[in-house]
């Protein structure tokens, strides 16, 4: 098995901005990149679960809002 990808991007926007960003930034990517399909996309509070697909390859995870980073 594949240890996991983890990322953590720094912002300033607060914890409620980012995530408002997060809820309207996937579906707009998908509608913009047309090989890009969204399976799953899943909010509980600060954390959103997704599945998505592209050329034939499937990347899930969850990405975790906090008030400084967020952690793909």
């Amino acid at each position: 098995m594949v240890a996991p990808l983890i990322v953590s991007i720094p912002h300033d926007l607060g914890r409620d901005e980012a995530r408002r960003r997060l809820q309207a930034g996937l579906t707009r990517a998908a509608s913009r990149v047309p090989i890009l399909n969204v399976d799953e996309e899943i909010w509980d509070g600060d954390r959103m679960a997704f599945r998505v697909r592209a050329l034939g390859q499937t990347a899930a995870g969850h990405v975790d809002v906090q008030y400084d980073h967020v952690r793909l």
